[in-house]
């Protein structure tokens, strides 16, 4: 069993259909009357709900989608739902809870490579090396998802979950990427440990969401303990009780937790002492010329101590001189990343 969140596809059908718009805003479905009169589309007024047959749904909103994006402001957009079925039967009180507002229909188009991409789970993983500075080897590998698009050229991580989020795919994208990551890494035989990220608040109950994550690892015979995963986007964490009851899920499973830009927000210092991961990513902006700067090597001697004294491991990530490798191992470190080892790149590197 699985969320349904996670596995939904927002398509639109070839065929014949019905559309329905609605709005608890009155002027707001007055404007759309007004809307459809203008272009001489036939309608029915059904109670405040507007009803419109169509021959072909998919081109219905190919041909009036500019069309709405000019009549109606971003507000507007947001306040007009609309739900697409075969026939108007199909309209009852589940159907409200599935209508998606204006402003999505329209993405579908505007985003178009990115809905081609999750909803044909186009995507690639790469994978940048996590160094044990205690040894000179490679601990782990960070695993980075990238969507594939129809020509061959990727969408990267920032335009990939940017689009995602503003069309509420964030629960959907962040389970392929999860499920890419440990099938690429168990295609490639990856036998270190497998860094994975994952944004809570796409999570409502980890037995549910996590449930085909952990699947996936038992069928691909992964040790659990080889896996870690990464907690990103902590600033926008409000509900800690929640975030710590899916780091219990995944612990009780036998994986391993790190928390991400520890050191970025204010929120750092109790998330540690809330969540007590197994090892802390010491934020990129802290590294970055920490040779040349007293107080964020202050700072990160901080985070250090309060690891150390608490028996969490600590990686030093975006690592790109010598210099700051130096810095860090005068301070102290377990372990290193960044692009003075390694990019990430499709073929993990065998040794550094």
């Amino acid at each position: 069993m699985s969320c349904q969140k996670c596995s939904e596809k927002f398509i639109l059908k070839n065929d014949k259909g019905v559309i329905f718009i609605i709005s608890e805003v009155e002027e707001l479905l007055k404007k759309s009357t007004s809307f459809l009169q203008k272009l001489s589309i036939d309608y029915s007024n059904k109670n405040g709900l507007l009803v419109i047959n169509v021959t072909n749904v998919k081109a219905f909103f190919s041909e009036n989608i500019n069309k709405f994006k000019e009549y109606f402001n971003e507000l507007e957009r947001e306040n007009i739902k609309i739900f697409t079925a075969d026939d108007e039967n199909s309209f009852n009180y589940l159907t409200v809870l599935k209508a998606k507002t204006l402003q999505k229909y329209i993405n579908l188009f505007d985003d178009q490579d990115f809905f081609d991409v999750v909803n044909n789970e186009s995507l690639t993983v790469h994978f940048q090396p996590i160094i044990d500075i205690h040894t000179d080897k490679i601990y782990g590998y960070e695993t980075l998802a990238r969507g594939v698009n129809e020509d061959g050229s990727l969408m990267y991580p920032d335009i990939l979950f940017e689009k995602s989020k503003r069309n509420d795919y964030n629960f959907k994208l962040d389970r392929l990427c999860r499920e890419s990551a440990l099938k690429t890494a168990a295609t490639k035989k990856v036998h270190q440990k497998v860094f994975i990220n994952f944004i809570p608040t796409s999570i409502y109950d980890p037995e549910f969401c996590l449930n085909s994550t952990v699947k996936w690892a038992k069928q691909l015979e992964f040790d659990p303990s080889q896996i870690v995963f990464e907690v990103v986007e902590t600033e926008l964490v409000k509900d800690q009780v929640h975030l710590k009851k899916i780091l219990e899920y995944y612990r009780s499973k036998g994986f391993k937790i790190a928390l991400d830009d520890v050191g970025e927000g204010y929120s750092s210092l109790n998330m540690i002492i809330e969540l007590r991961p197994d090892i802390i990513k010491i934020d990129r902006n802290i590294i970055s010329g920490i040779d040349q700067n007293e107080l964020k090597q202050s700072v990160y001697k901080a985070l250090f101590n309060l690891a150390r004294e608490n028996g969490i491991t600590v990686l030093a990530e975006g690592i790109e001189t010598i210099n700051e490798l130096k810095m860090i191992k005068n301070i102290g470190v377990d372990l290193a990343q960044g692009y003075y080892f390694a990019k990430p790149a499709s073929e993990p590197i065998r040794k550094i």
